[in-house]
């Protein structure tokens, strides 16, 4: 007979008690075996559930609130949200008097002039008002109104025509306005020596007064041309200008929230003078984002060209929602009239900047 040799220094592997997992197996055995007979073939989660439904303190109970059809806001819960959560009744949401659409107009011809719209900005434009015309119900009002430049018009013009056309092709029946210009959804301005000019206007006087300085004129540069400068060399590097603009001061440019409020100036004359339409506003990039940053508290980035920030007055006009990629934000609408305005000093002498 061999004897067997182990080394003292290993760690003894054997044991005589059953591992973990088989011992709570063998215990829930043994307590099946006490409750119930074991020949019943019918799982334990079964069997549990069945206890605890005839149990006598549960048959009386009142039935959970999602199942109370006597409720008043039981109907306001539809199969796919009936749970604990209590829905509010239909009659105590507020009523969308207006839905606002502010648009970026489509694809320019260039920035360093008053260009329009490239033929694929025409496009973007037209399929766009053909993809609203899709949405609309018969009897609405929409109203067109754009900013006062060529490529937001020229954006207003092929969004009615691609508007039309859709409308035509739906059979559908709506009245809908002409496109007009208005003030109060211009881009920011700048304050140049011939007074306050579009971005895109006063890039040809900022160019021609840089060109000069560089070949005959000494001394410092004005200070409006260096705001203006600095704005356009962030352009031409290829960065954000518009996010400079947003979070960096200019003495010269119109602060984004002077814009913000020449938008809900507008947006509250169009509701007043159009009730329950839906306002259709092609502008530009720079005051639209900066109504999406006033409104979500951070900068959701760029608007894509036709991309829209949209906002739905609600009934008493005090409060709206603004939506902007797949964000929905409950605001206050803010008191125009009593907001500070931005506007030169009376002894403001244009050739001092």
């Amino acid at each position: 007979m061999t004897e067997e040799r182990t080394d003292p220094s290993l760690p003894r592997t054997e044991r005589s008690d059953a591992p973990a997992y088989l011992q709570r197996y063998i215990q829930r055995q043994e307590s099946e075996t006490l409750d119930t007979d074991r020949t019943d073939s019918t799982p334990l989660y079964l069997r549990q559930f069945r206890q605890r439904r005839s149990d006598p303190a549960r048959i009386d109970a009142p039935p959970p609130t999602w199942e109370g059809r006597d409720l008043p806001y039981a109907q306001s819960l539809t199969e796919d949200n009936r749970n604990k959560e209590i829905s509010a009744p239909p009659e105590a949401q507020k009523k969308v008097v207006n839905d606002v659409y502010l648009i970026r107009h489509g694809e320019t011809q260039g920035y360093s002039s008053e260009s329009g719209l490239t033929p694929l900005g025409s496009w973007q434009a037209h399929t766009f008002g053909h993809t609203l015309a899709k949405r609309v119900k018969d009897g609405e009002t929409i109203v067109i109104r754009h900013a006062p430049t060529n490529r937001a018009g020229d954006t207003a013009g092929a969004l009615h025509r691609g508007f039309s056309d859709g409308l035509a092709m739906f059979d559908k029946d709506l009245k809908v306005f002409e496109p007009e210009a208005m003030e109060e959804f211009r881009n920011f301005r700048v304050a140049t020596p011939s007074g306050f000019r579009d971005v895109t206007a006063a890039f040809r006087e900022y160019y021609s007064t840089l060109e000069e300085f560089e070949r005959t004129r000494l001394g410092d540069r004005p200070m409006w041309l260096v705001d203006v400068d600095r704005f356009w060399r962030v352009q031409q590097g290829g960065s954000d200008p518009i996010a400079h603009w947003l979070r960096i001061p200019m003495m010269h440019f119109e602060p984004p929230a002077m814009c913000v409020r020449r938008f809900w100036l507008g947006i509250r004359r169009l509701a007043a003078e159009y009730p329950g339409a839906r306002l259709v506003i092609p502008t530009h990039s720079g005051p639209i984002r900066a109504f999406a940053v006033m409104a979500f508290g951070y900068d959701p980035g760029e608007p894509y060209n036709l991309e829209h920030v949209r906002v739905k007055l609600l009934e008493g006009g005090t409060e709206a929602l603004v939506s902007y990629r797949n964000r929905v934000q409950e605001v206050h609408v803010p008191a125009v009239e009593n907001l500070p305005t931005w506007a030169p000093f009376e002894d403001w002498d244009a050739t001092q900047l």
